[in-house]
């Protein structure tokens, strides 16, 4: 029975209509291997600076993946030569743009290993940097608009500030230098309020131990942010709370001696130090931190110059 019905549709079909879909699907076929081939005969007789100006005009257009396979085509041909370093470093700057940051990192690497003296490996310093800074943006931060990078995996900050660190430290004298620091110091505070975020969740939790050992932390690796005053009121109430009464008492003159005005110091500073300190210390950032993202949404064009 279903095969009647099968066999009855079939016959109303227009076979010769049919027939001429077949011809135009076999014609867009042979015309695309022709394309292919055309392309490829191209390719083939193209010199190295022709290849480049090729991958240049896919730049232009700002059509990044097609740009990314034809500098790589250049590299395959051309291995050698000033045409394949440039194609090398268009590249690194082609998967950033594109936003494909974890290849942007790998393509800055391979270079830095390749080129280490490179007149422009500073520059790939400091993309590497703003690749791993794009690629530890949250979800939240994407939805919201907003820039702190206290909520984010610190390791990946973490290689965004050493890769900025480079560049200033490496090439003092490089054009980049005083941006990569600007850059490196925001993330540096971005860490330790990381760290203070951290230290509250285990101070909430009543595990004082875990807190006098991140504050400890704060105080040794971050003594030039804005977070010391922070991580010293967490270190006196932790101390207080264990029973630790001299230790507390001088974390508090160590506290007094140096923020004379802490808020920490009044008598209901331990509610301070769980409700708006974070806040206040968010807004104390916001400042720099509304300048640094804009600096990281507007890289320079370095093809313009």
């Amino acid at each position: 029975m279903i095969l009647r019905h099968i066999d009855k549709h079939m016959r109303k079909i227009n076979w010769s209509n049919l027939s001429w879909v077949i011809v135009l699907l076999s014609a867009l076929v042979v015309s695309g291997c022709a394309g292919t081939k055309k392309k490829e005969a191209m390719l083939e007789n193209m010199t190295a600076e022709e290849m480049y100006i090729y991958a240049q005009e896919s730049m232009s257009r700002k059509n990044w993946l097609t740009a990314v396979e034809r500098l790589r085509n250049l590299e395959a041909k051309y291995p050698y030569g000033k045409y394949a370093e440039q194609a090398q470093l268009d590249t690194v700057y082609s998967y950033y743009k594109n936003r494909e940051t974890g290849l942007a990192i790998s393509a800055a690497d391979r270079f830095i290993r390749l080129h280490p003296t490179h007149d422009s490996v500073d520059y790939v310093y400091y993309l590497k940097g703003l690749a791993s800074y794009e690629e530890d943006k949250t979800v939240f931060g994407r939805l919201s608009g907003q820039d702190d990078l206290s909520d984010r995996d610190a390791s990946l900050t973490s290689k965004a500030m050493e890769a900025f660190k480079e560049v200033y430290t490496l090439f003092p004298d490089s054009r980049y230098a005083p941006d990569a620091r600007a850059r490196a110091k925001y993330l540096l505070n971005a860490l330790a309020r990381h760290e203070i975020a951290v230290a509250n969740y285990y101070y909430t939790r009543n595990a004082y131990v875990a807190v006098v050992n991140r504050a400890k932390g704060i105080l040794e690796n971050y003594s030039s942010t804005s977070s010391v005053e922070q991580a010293l009121a967490l270190l006196t109430f932790s101390y207080q709370n264990m029973g630790l009464a001299d230790l507390s008492a001088d974390t508090r003159r160590i506290l007094e001696l140096n923020y004379p005005n802490s808020t920490f110091l009044s008598e209901s500073a331990e509610d301070v130090v769980f409700t708006n300190w974070y806040s206040a210390a968010a807004k104390k950032e916001n400042k720099s931190g509304q300048r640094v993202k804009g600096w990281f949404s507007s890289l320079v064009d370095r093809f313009r110059d």
